[in-house]
Protein backbone atom coordinates (compact mmCIF):
# COMPACT_ATOMS: atom_id res chain seq x y z
CA UNK A 1 0.00 0.00 0.00
CA UNK A 2 1.37 3.56 -0.78
CA UNK A 3 1.66 5.51 1.92
CA UNK A 4 -0.77 8.79 2.15
CA UNK A 5 0.02 10.69 5.09
CA UNK A 6 3.64 10.62 6.93
CA UNK A 7 3.92 13.15 10.04
CA UNK A 8 7.58 13.29 11.34
CA UNK A 9 8.66 15.04 14.67
CA UNK A 10 5.91 17.16 14.87
CA UNK A 11 6.03 19.47 18.18
CA UNK A 12 3.61 21.61 18.69
CA UNK A 13 2.66 24.36 21.53
CA UNK A 14 0.00 26.30 23.11
CA UNK A 15 2.41 29.44 24.35
CA UNK A 16 4.37 28.25 27.13
CA UNK A 17 2.80 24.61 26.99
CA UNK A 18 4.44 21.99 25.27
CA UNK A 19 1.34 19.86 23.82
CA UNK A 20 2.33 17.32 21.49
CA UNK A 21 6.16 16.18 21.89
CA UNK A 22 7.95 15.01 19.06
CA UNK A 23 5.23 13.14 17.25
CA UNK A 24 5.60 10.61 14.31
CA UNK A 25 3.26 8.17 12.43
CA UNK A 26 1.74 7.61 8.85
CA UNK A 27 -1.49 5.95 7.30
CA UNK A 28 -1.53 3.88 3.95
CA UNK A 29 -3.76 3.80 1.38
CA UNK A 30 -6.91 2.02 2.04
CA UNK A 31 -6.41 1.44 5.55
CA UNK A 32 -8.14 2.67 9.16
CA UNK A 33 -5.66 4.23 11.54
CA UNK A 34 -6.54 5.61 14.87
CA UNK A 35 -5.45 7.29 18.10
CA UNK A 36 -6.28 6.58 21.22
CA UNK A 37 -5.61 7.98 24.57
CA UNK A 38 -6.97 9.74 27.46
CA UNK A 39 -9.10 12.90 27.32
CA UNK A 40 -5.93 15.41 27.07
CA UNK A 41 -3.32 13.59 25.48
CA UNK A 42 -3.15 14.88 22.29
CA UNK A 43 -5.04 13.93 19.91
CA UNK A 44 -7.03 16.69 18.57
CA UNK A 45 -4.56 18.77 18.57
CA UNK A 46 -2.46 16.39 16.17
CA UNK A 47 -5.64 15.99 13.73
CA UNK A 48 -5.33 20.11 13.69
CA UNK A 49 -1.98 20.41 13.01
CA UNK A 50 -2.40 17.78 10.13
CA UNK A 51 -5.18 19.57 8.77
CA UNK A 52 -3.19 22.79 8.95
CA UNK A 53 -5.50 24.70 11.72
CA UNK A 54 -2.37 24.73 14.36
CA UNK A 55 1.47 24.69 12.87
CA UNK A 56 4.15 22.72 14.23
CA UNK A 57 7.35 24.22 15.22
CA UNK A 58 9.37 21.33 13.63
CA UNK A 59 9.15 18.26 11.88
CA UNK A 60 7.67 17.89 8.89
CA UNK A 61 3.64 16.59 7.47
CA UNK A 62 3.71 14.91 3.71
CA UNK A 63 0.20 14.04 2.33
CA UNK A 64 0.03 12.45 -1.26
CA UNK A 65 3.43 12.71 -1.43
CA UNK A 66 3.60 16.15 -1.09
CA UNK A 67 4.78 18.53 1.85
CA UNK A 68 1.81 20.49 3.38
CA UNK A 69 3.48 21.97 6.04
CA UNK A 70 2.12 25.51 6.41
CA UNK A 71 -0.86 25.26 3.62
CA UNK A 72 -4.01 26.47 4.29
CA UNK A 73 -6.59 24.41 6.00
CA UNK A 74 -8.76 25.36 2.91
CA UNK A 75 -6.48 24.48 0.64
CA UNK A 76 -5.93 20.84 2.08
CA UNK A 77 -9.48 20.11 1.31
CA UNK A 78 -9.10 21.25 -2.39
CA UNK A 79 -5.92 18.75 -2.25
CA UNK A 80 -8.23 15.54 -0.48
CA UNK A 81 -8.24 16.11 3.35
CA UNK A 82 -10.57 16.51 4.90
CA UNK A 83 -11.67 16.75 8.75
CA UNK A 84 -14.95 15.87 10.58
CA UNK A 85 -13.81 17.73 13.68
CA UNK A 86 -14.71 17.38 17.51
CA UNK A 87 -18.50 17.91 18.46
CA UNK A 88 -19.71 17.86 14.80
CA UNK A 89 -20.02 21.98 14.29
CA UNK A 90 -22.85 21.60 11.68
CA UNK A 91 -24.46 24.51 10.31
CA UNK A 92 -27.83 24.43 12.78
CA UNK A 93 -29.63 26.71 10.95
CA UNK A 94 -29.37 25.37 7.51
CA UNK A 95 -31.30 22.31 6.11
CA UNK A 96 -29.62 18.81 5.80
CA UNK A 97 -29.24 19.55 2.13
CA UNK A 98 -27.64 23.12 1.96
CA UNK A 99 -24.89 21.63 4.87
CA UNK A 100 -23.69 18.97 2.57
CA UNK A 101 -23.67 20.89 -0.40
CA UNK A 102 -21.64 23.54 1.74
CA UNK A 103 -19.29 20.10 1.78
CA UNK A 104 -18.80 20.41 -1.77
CA UNK A 105 -17.56 24.15 -2.27
CA UNK A 106 -13.96 22.54 -3.75
CA UNK A 107 -15.83 20.73 -6.41
CA UNK A 108 -17.18 21.88 -9.49
CA UNK A 109 -20.93 22.20 -9.40
CA UNK A 110 -21.82 19.86 -11.93
CA UNK A 111 -20.75 17.29 -9.54
CA UNK A 112 -22.77 18.28 -6.78
CA UNK A 113 -25.96 16.32 -7.71
CA UNK A 114 -23.87 12.83 -8.15
CA UNK A 115 -22.12 13.26 -4.82
CA UNK A 116 -25.22 14.42 -2.38
CA UNK A 117 -26.73 10.90 -4.38
CA UNK A 118 -23.52 9.09 -2.82
CA UNK A 119 -23.70 10.29 0.31
CA UNK A 120 -27.55 9.49 0.44
CA UNK A 121 -26.67 5.94 -0.23
CA UNK A 122 -24.29 6.19 2.53
CA UNK A 123 -26.84 7.60 5.20
CA UNK A 124 -30.47 6.90 4.40
CA UNK A 125 -31.50 8.86 7.05
CA UNK A 126 -30.02 12.03 6.28
CA UNK A 127 -32.28 11.40 2.45
CA UNK A 128 -35.60 11.21 4.83
CA UNK A 129 -34.50 14.47 6.22
CA UNK A 130 -32.72 16.71 3.46
CA UNK A 131 -35.20 19.02 4.22
CA UNK A 132 -34.64 19.55 7.79
CA UNK A 133 -33.29 22.09 9.94
CA UNK A 134 -30.01 20.69 10.93
CA UNK A 135 -30.27 22.09 14.59
CA UNK A 136 -33.27 19.94 15.40
CA UNK A 137 -31.20 16.02 14.13
CA UNK A 138 -30.11 14.12 17.18
CA UNK A 139 -26.76 14.07 18.33
CA UNK A 140 -26.29 10.86 16.35
CA UNK A 141 -28.07 12.13 13.09
CA UNK A 142 -25.77 15.53 13.29
CA UNK A 143 -22.52 13.05 13.44
CA UNK A 144 -24.14 11.20 10.03
CA UNK A 145 -24.34 14.81 8.67
CA UNK A 146 -20.74 16.11 9.08
CA UNK A 147 -19.51 13.00 8.60
CA UNK A 148 -21.62 13.37 4.73
CA UNK A 149 -20.51 16.58 4.84
CA UNK A 150 -16.77 15.93 4.79
CA UNK A 151 -17.08 13.16 2.10
CA UNK A 152 -19.01 15.87 -0.21
CA UNK A 153 -15.50 16.95 -0.71
CA UNK A 154 -14.09 13.67 -2.39
CA UNK A 155 -11.19 12.84 0.20
CA UNK A 156 -8.89 11.04 -0.49
CA UNK A 157 -8.02 11.11 3.43
CA UNK A 158 -11.21 11.59 5.66
CA UNK A 159 -10.11 12.80 9.76
CA UNK A 160 -12.64 11.58 12.10
CA UNK A 161 -11.91 13.68 15.92
CA UNK A 162 -14.61 12.03 18.25
CA UNK A 163 -17.12 10.77 16.34
CA UNK A 164 -18.64 8.77 19.00
CA UNK A 165 -18.79 11.77 21.67
CA UNK A 166 -22.01 12.29 23.48
CA UNK A 167 -23.93 9.46 21.78
CA UNK A 168 -25.70 6.79 23.20
CA UNK A 169 -24.56 3.70 22.86
CA UNK A 170 -27.06 2.19 20.26
CA UNK A 171 -25.61 4.90 18.26
CA UNK A 172 -22.06 4.42 18.76
CA UNK A 173 -22.30 1.17 17.31
CA UNK A 174 -24.40 2.82 14.26
CA UNK A 175 -21.36 5.32 13.79
CA UNK A 176 -18.71 2.68 14.03
CA UNK A 177 -20.94 0.15 11.56
CA UNK A 178 -20.89 3.58 9.24
CA UNK A 179 -17.04 4.03 9.52
CA UNK A 180 -16.63 -0.03 8.71
CA UNK A 181 -18.69 0.39 5.90
CA UNK A 182 -16.91 3.56 4.63
CA UNK A 183 -13.62 1.57 4.87
CA UNK A 184 -15.21 -1.10 2.89
CA UNK A 185 -16.10 1.44 0.00
CA UNK A 186 -12.05 2.30 -0.22
CA UNK A 187 -11.88 5.43 1.84
CA UNK A 188 -8.76 5.94 3.86
CA UNK A 189 -9.60 6.93 7.33
CA UNK A 190 -7.25 8.31 10.45
CA UNK A 191 -9.79 8.24 13.72
CA UNK A 192 -9.34 10.00 17.01
CA UNK A 193 -11.27 8.20 19.48
CA UNK A 194 -11.17 8.01 23.25
CA UNK A 195 -13.58 5.05 23.19
CA UNK A 196 -10.50 2.75 22.84
CA UNK A 197 -12.32 -0.50 22.33
CA UNK A 198 -14.67 0.40 19.75
CA UNK A 199 -11.59 2.17 17.66
CA UNK A 200 -9.54 -0.65 18.12
CA UNK A 201 -11.92 -2.69 16.80
CA UNK A 202 -12.07 -1.19 13.58
CA UNK A 203 -8.43 -0.23 13.04
CA UNK A 204 -5.62 -1.98 10.68
CA UNK A 205 -2.94 0.27 13.05
CA UNK A 206 -3.21 2.03 16.05
CA UNK A 207 -1.09 4.40 18.60
CA UNK A 208 -1.47 5.70 21.42
CA UNK A 209 -0.68 8.89 22.82
CA UNK A 210 0.04 9.88 26.64
CA UNK A 211 0.80 13.47 27.26
CA UNK A 212 1.68 14.54 23.71
CA UNK A 213 4.04 11.48 23.09
CA UNK A 214 3.56 7.99 21.02
CA UNK A 215 4.37 5.28 23.43
CA UNK A 216 3.01 2.28 21.71
CA UNK A 217 1.49 1.35 18.23
CA UNK A 218 0.87 -2.10 16.61
CA UNK A 219 -2.01 -3.51 15.04
CA UNK A 220 -5.69 -2.99 16.40
CA UNK A 221 -5.64 -6.89 17.38
CA UNK A 222 -2.62 -6.78 18.71
CA UNK A 223 -3.32 -3.13 20.89
CA UNK A 224 -6.27 -4.85 22.14
CA UNK A 225 -4.61 -7.72 23.50
CA UNK A 226 -1.86 -5.71 25.28
CA UNK A 227 -2.04 -5.98 29.29
CA UNK A 228 -0.95 -1.91 28.86
CA UNK A 229 -4.09 -0.66 26.69
CA UNK A 230 -6.20 -3.08 28.90
CA UNK A 231 -5.68 -1.82 31.94
CA UNK A 232 -5.40 1.70 31.07
CA UNK A 233 -8.23 2.42 28.35
CA UNK A 234 -9.96 -0.81 28.07
CA UNK A 235 -10.94 -1.84 32.06
CA UNK A 236 -9.52 -4.97 31.82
Amino acid sequence: MAELLKVDDINVYYGAIHAIKGVSFHVDEGEIVTLIGANGAGKSTTLQTVSGLLRSKTGSITFDGQSIGGVPAHRLVERGLAQVPEGRRVFLQMTVEENLEMGAYTQPKANTPGSLERVYVQFPRLKERRRQIAGTLSGGEQQMLAMGRALMSKPKLLMLDEPSMGLAPILVEQIFQIIRDLHKAGTTILLVEQNAQMALSVANRAYVLETGKITLSGTGEELIHSDEVRKAYLGG
